[in-house]
């Protein structure tokens, strides 16, 4: 039994807020010292990043250890990369991109053993070298991964029933950046039609009791939003745009103490 997930899984049941933070960086020092927080989960980045596999296994051993669990965004839903994550034992995958039902059924599908599935098998660390046999960890292989679907393009709106249908699924987030993007308004995450459409994809969510929370910087406002919309878990900024706010407001601190103005902002948006 994966004693992290059981945690958010009360947590969902118990109408309890879930929290996340973005880990850009590949240094596993960063995750094992910001998992020893109260975060819930750590979002391992490696869709837009230079993080690679090496980068993914450090990050989700240095974990092990944490409070927090480890959840790895793939590059893209695909099952020949999705194997060898998974195939490290993290406590969940992030699909991007999901725009259909047929696409959430393939991310389901590369988690799961035949015959429910089409993973291959050869876990590896996720069995623990060895010391768990091969049909204990199939059996609890499944339940001890979130299977996590990124919404984040217009065309999902009219599946988005369908896709919440398919089975298997443990969590949705939603991407309001490449979500206003597809709508041919980049970045205007607050414009009255992006609103909109967040608002009936997390209508769909409550309708079909789907847990789901957003990827996002650290703006009042948009959690806001996202609490009004009955958000069960929030993912919230990362580890470069806190190192950066952290070390511009000690930088304003001196020099302040000469008297000098600050002419720098973080800007610390919607991811």
């Amino acid at each position: 039994m994966n004693a992290k997930l059981e945690k958010i899984r009360e947590k969902f049941i118990n109408k309890e807020p879930v929290f996340g933070f973005h880990i850009f960086l590949r240094e596993p020092d960063i995750s094992e010292a910001v998992g020893n927080l109260n975060y819930d989960f750590l979002w391992i980045e490696g869709e837009h990043t230079a993080i690679d596999r090496t980068a993914i296994h450090n990050h989700i051993m240095a974990m092990n250890g944490t409070n927090a669990a480890c959840f790895v965004r793939v590059p893209w839903n695909d099952p020949v990369l999705v194997k060898p994550v998974v195939d490290m034992g993290p406590d969940g995958i992030i699909f991007p991109m999901i725009c259909s039902a047929e696409d959430a059924r393939l991310a389901v599908a590369s988690c799961e053993y035949p015959p429910k599935g089409i993973r291959g098998f050869g876990p590896l660390r996720a069995a623990k070298y060895g010391l768990i046999g091969n049909t204990d960890y199939v059996a609890s292989a499944s339940r001890d991964c979130f299977k996590i679907i990124q919404i984040e393009h217009i065309n999902a709106l009219k599946e988005i029933d369908a896709i919440l249908e398919v089975e298997g699924i443990d969590m949705v987030v939603f991407g309001p950046n490449d979500l206003s993007g597809s709508m041919g308004k980049l970045t205007q995450v607050r414009d009255p039609e992006v609103m909109d459409v967040l608002d009936q994809f997390a209508a769909a969510c409550v309708r079909h009791n789907m847990p789901f929370g957003v990827s996002m910087g650290s703006i009042p406002e948009n959690m806001q939003d996202w609490v009004r919309r009955g958000a069960n878990f929030l993912s919230l900024d990362g580890d470069i745009s806190s190192i950066m706010a952290g070390a511009q407001a000690t930088f304003a601190k001196a020099q302040a103490a000469y008297g000098l103005q600050s002419d720098l902002e973080i800007k610390r948006g919607a991811y």
